[in-house]
């Protein structure tokens, strides 16, 4: 874990998540890539909340969780590397099928982006089809990530569950949670349910077939 912590520096980075910093850093002994989160100790509530996120949900749904470390002050979280996300995927697929900004998409362009959005819903359903359900809080295309390897025919993979909570029917919630674009109304309380990914979800359909109400 010492050889890691010391790659993560601001050549190795490749992003920020809720509460940290991420580097992509190789393996010492199977010179695999992996996706390494830092977070400083202040947001320790934060790290913890994902940290047993990612234990719960362990599936070809979420980026897998390998392990985790304190040094020197932060926490690192250790866990399946990416190359992409879906905004990668929104910034090249109108260039991929030959479409200009505001023009319709055709068929091919228009099946992929149906697919793609399938994949993305029904990760949010695992979600929630777990006893006691998780919202996830921040969805957003930078924390929709596509696998290396398709397994069991899917690609598309959730990341980043430093908001993540569990919700039972009497819980109240931090309010005013999220990335603004993509946050519902009814987060500005603190009573609301699960319904507040779909919302999020609404708007990220908005993205991926290139539309906007």
């Amino acid at each position: 874990n010492s050889v890691i912590t010391k790659q993560c520096s601001d050549d190795n980075k490749i992003g920020g998540g809720a509460f940290g910093i991420v580097y992509k850093i190789k393996g010492q002994y199977d010179g695999d890539f992996y996706a390494i989160k830092q977070i400083e100790n202040a947001h320790q509530d934060e790290s913890i909340r994902e940290i047993e996120s990612l234990l719960k949900v362990r599936s070809e749904f979420v980026v897998y969780y390998y392990c985790s470390w304190s040094a020197d002050n932060y926490l690192y979280i250790q866990m399946e590397y990416c190359s992409q996300s879906l905004v990668n995927i929104l910034n090249t697929k109108p260039e991929a099928f030959g479409r200009q900004p505001g023009e319709p998409m055709n068929s091919i362009e228009f099946y992929i982006s149906c697919h793609i959005f399938r994949e993305i819903c029904e990760c949010v359903q695992y979600l929630h089809e777990m006893n006691p359900l998780i919202i996830h809080r921040d969805l957003k295309p930078s924390n929709i990530l596509i696998a290396h390897t398709v397994r069991n025919g899917r690609f598309i993979k959730l990341c980043d569950f430093g908001l993540a909570t569990i919700h039972l029917q009497s819980m109240s919630h931090s309010e005013n949670v999220g990335t603004f674009r993509y946050i519902a109304p009814e987060t500005y309380d603190t009573r609301y349910t699960e319904k507040v990914d779909i919302y999020s979800l609404g708007i990220i359909a908005q993205d991926v077939f290139d539309v906007h109400l």
